[in-house]
């Protein structure tokens, strides 16, 4: 018993590369059955294995192999041909070896003992959603090699520990981007002292000429100051020298505003180099976790094997790109999927060999799965040459579950996607294969849990193809970053495919047309916060709204959001099995500054959300809806002031009241704002470069489009010919400064015809 303790792991690890090895070579015979070379390999695999299995007490498990390892030497010795019923046994057999493999690994000893051998049991088929046999024990689970090169040493390493290393990789990233983050408002705010040392040294030039024009040339009689003119020796006053201490003093600031900007410029290009250097070591990492498709061939062909027995039908499987390869993890969780397909094809598909001879196909059904690569996507097709979907089947079933109104006319794409339903089948009769409405819905809701999705096509007659799109790595991807109703969310950037800028004319004509129309495609259209549940939120129009396009599969969507912040590589965190199953929502991930960030596809969201039943509103007058969609806006007023400070500040007092809020340097600058976006409310100085406020006053009374908006004065010029001056050409209100908050906001309650509040 020590001893084969000692010796089973290491059974179990030859045995990792020679059962996959040994269905290789059985494949490659029954392919060429006149190829000595592959039968000889596999004569001798089978030889290995069963000295390998009595070593270790496995006396079942080696008689199972010495049977096989005979029924091929009768072959190679003439006594039997190299037919299709020894080929089938033999698949049979090595189906029932790899199943005993698995059981030793469970700690299923039932293959370990001395006395004459029996048949062993029949494997059990996995069922999906519930983890298989050979995915917890997987060799891929267990160890991976960290190089791949043949002529390099490998090491084989647990897999939890490369995975908890990805994650430090990633906390890592995480705090990174709090550094980038942090060192982005350094420059900021760097870049903004630079402006004010610019202004500052313009104010202290102006009060240095002026304090040298004052001063006052004197002549000393006494000394030798007879022999100076008086222009040629100044007396300087207090005045002047507190000038010239302020110059000073705004030059050395400058300096060490200067010390700063190259201080900034070195941590900006350290910070450019570790992030470099970071990246390299997530993708090394990343690739330690990869391995190719291959690894789970052995499962999926007997898969195949097995269910065709089942069905009483014949077909050939092939992987085609096996060598690609993919995250352990979304391998691990894509396998129970894709075995359900081949399944589904066998059972749905591939028709019986007196059909297919019928219609004049091969007696063998063909299965195919190819793999391959796309950006930082991974596309799955699994693809049959079988009757294809049964269109007027599943409508039939459609109606009768519910899921289609009597009547209505869909599209094949449509009730292509209706086999996803929960506990939706076309089986005629119920078998252990199919039949009970289980398996298509877990399928999607799988594939959806891991950030993918997947499309159908069909051709009736001539076979299905599945496509499945997955990312290659769940640990690291590129997201675009967007805020909507002051929360922020990433979107993949694979389902991205433009952004446009929608100005409010093209925005309420949207909202009008209820879709977006981008190069000959129609999307969708919707706000973000409305597919997530929040449907009081209001978007608050800008001169430009930006919407996002989407595309998952076959299915569009246009989403409308406040805010895009750019595109970043992101990492991808666990949100639990709480929300794994929740639609829409395919991941979170943890921003610089610790806050936790959702992972979304609008798409199925939006989808849905167009499906829903509108209100009476909305069915009856569309333009309705959009004027009471608009009529929900906060105000929007623009504030123009030549000064930052008398800005920021009434920017801020009216953003705390829930005012949207826009600001302009000069009348100039903001007319460029009132070009796109009229205001309900213009707050408006006197004094300003370029268009001062009585000319800007003026400018908006004569354009159809401005007259009508309300206009406050805020100024220091209350003299009563200034105030006058400004009611004449159309001035609503003015005030002077500084202004009382609550005078402010009670008069822009005035001129928006809202009831004054009461002072405080």
């Amino acid at each position: 018993r020590v001893l084969f303790r000692s010796l089973l792991p290491i059974f179990l690890e030859e045995a990792d590369t020679l059962v996959p090895d040994t269905s290789a070579q059985l494949r490659a015979w029954i392919a060429a059955p006149n190829e000595a070379a592959t039968r000889d390999a596999l004569r001798r695999n089978l030889h290995t294995i069963k000295g390998s299995a009595r070593m270790v007490g496995a006396m079942r498990l080696g008689e199972l192999t010495h049977v096989m390892e005979s029924r091929v030497i009768a072959v190679i010795e003439g006594h039997l041909a190299a037919s299709g019923e020894v080929f089938g046994t033999l698949e049979a057999q090595l189906d029932r070896l790899a199943d005993a493999v698995e059981r030793l690994k469970h700690g299923d000893l039932s293959p370990i003992v001395e006395e004459a051998p029996a048949p062993l049991e029949a494997p059990v088929e996995p069922v999906l959603g519930q983890a298989p046999a050979a995915t917890a024990a997987d060799p891929l689970a267990a160890a991976q090699p960290v190089m791949r090169d043949s002529n390099a040493l490998t090491l084989r390493v647990r897999a939890d520990w490369v995975d908890r290393m990805v994650n430090q990789a990633g906390e890592v990233a995480i705090a990174r981007s709090r550094i980038e983050s942090e060192v982005f408002a350094f420059k900021r705010h760097v870049n903004e002292l630079s402006e004010a040392l610019v202004r500052l040294r313009g104010h202290i030039r102006e009060v240095e000429i002026q304090a040298e024009s004052q001063m006052q040339a004197t002549f000393q009689a006494h000394g030798v100051a007879e022999q100076f003119d008086p222009l040629e020796f100044d007396r300087f006053t207090r005045f002047q020298e507190v000038t010239r201490f302020l110059a000073e003093s705004v030059n050395d600031i400058s300096t060490v505003q200067h010390i700063l900007l190259a201080r900034l410029g070195e941590a900006d290009a350290a910070l450019i180099q570790q992030t470099r250097l970071n990246r390299e070591l997530q993708q090394d990492m990343l690739r330690v976790r990869m391995v190719p498709l291959n690894s789970v061939a052995e499962r999926l062909y007997r898969t195949v094997r097995q269910t065709a027995r089942d069905v009483e039908k014949r077909a050939q499987f092939d992987i085609q790109g096996g060598e690609l390869e993919i995250d352990r993890s979304v391998l691990e969780k894509v396998t129970a999927p894709l075995e359900h397909l081949l399944r589904n094809a066998l059972a749905h598909g591939i028709e019986s060999p007196e059909a297919r001879r019928a219609a004049g196909k091969t007696e063998f059904g063909e299965i195919v799965l190819s793999a391959r690569q796309s950006g930082n996507e991974m596309m799955l097709t699994v693809k049959d040459d079988g009757a294809g979907l049964n269109y007027a089947r599943i409508r039939e079933k459609a109606e009768a579950n519910g899921l289609l109104l009597p009547g209505a006319e869909p599209t094949e794409t449509l009730l292509a996607q209706m086999i996803f339903a929960a506990g939706f089948s076309t089986a005629e009769s119920v078998s252990q294969v199919a039949g009970r409405g289980v398996g298509m819905d877990v399928v999607k809701s799988e594939i959806s849990a891991l950030g993918g999705r997947i499309d159908i096509a069909s051709t009736p007659g001539a076979g299905t193809s599945f496509n499945i799109y997955l990312p290659l790595t769940l640990a690291m991807t590129q997201a675009v970053m967007v805020q909507a109703a002051r929360h922020d969310y990433a979107l993949p950037t694979p389902l991205v495919q433009q952004v446009l800028e929608l100005k409010p004319v093209e925005l309420e004509r949207a909202m009008v047309a209820g879709e977006v129309e981008w190069r000959g495609a129609r999307y969708p259209f919707s706000y973000l916060p409305h597919l997530l549940g929040d449907t009081e939120a209001v978007h608050e129009v800008q001169r430009y709204n930006p919407v996002v396009l989407l595309q998952s599969g076959t299915s569009l969507a246009a989403v409308l959001v406040d805010v895009i912040e750019g595109t970043r590589e992101i990492v991808v965190k666990n949100i639990g099995p709480q929300m794994a199953r929740i639609t829409g929502v395919v991941g979170a991930t943890v921003r610089g500054d610790g806050r936790v960030m959702l992972i979304l596809n609008p798409v199925p969201l939006a989808l849905r959300w167009a499906s829903l039943s509108r209100t009476a509103v909305e069915r009856s007058a569309p333009a309705e809806a959009a004027e009471l969609s608009a009529a929900l806006q906060p105000p929007m007023v623009l504030v123009v002031d030549d000064s930052l400070t008398v800005r920021k500040i009434t920017t801020r007092l009216l953003n705390r009241e829930g005012f949207r809020v826009d600001s302009a340097k000069d009348g100039v600058d903001a007319l460029e704002k009132m070009h796109d976006l009229i205001p309900d409310v213009v707050l408006l100085d006197v004094e300003m470069p370029r268009m001062d406020g009585f000319e800007l006053a003026r400018v908006m009374r004569s354009d159809e489009r401005l007259k009508s908006v309300p206009i406050i004065m805020i100024t220091s010029r209350t003299a009563d010919k200034h105030r006058s001056h400004a009611m004449e050409i159309g001035v609503n209100v003015y005030l002077g400064k500084p202004y009382q908050e609550q005078q402010l906001l009670d008069a822009i309650a005035e001129q928006l015809g809202q009831e004054v509040p009461l002072p405080a």
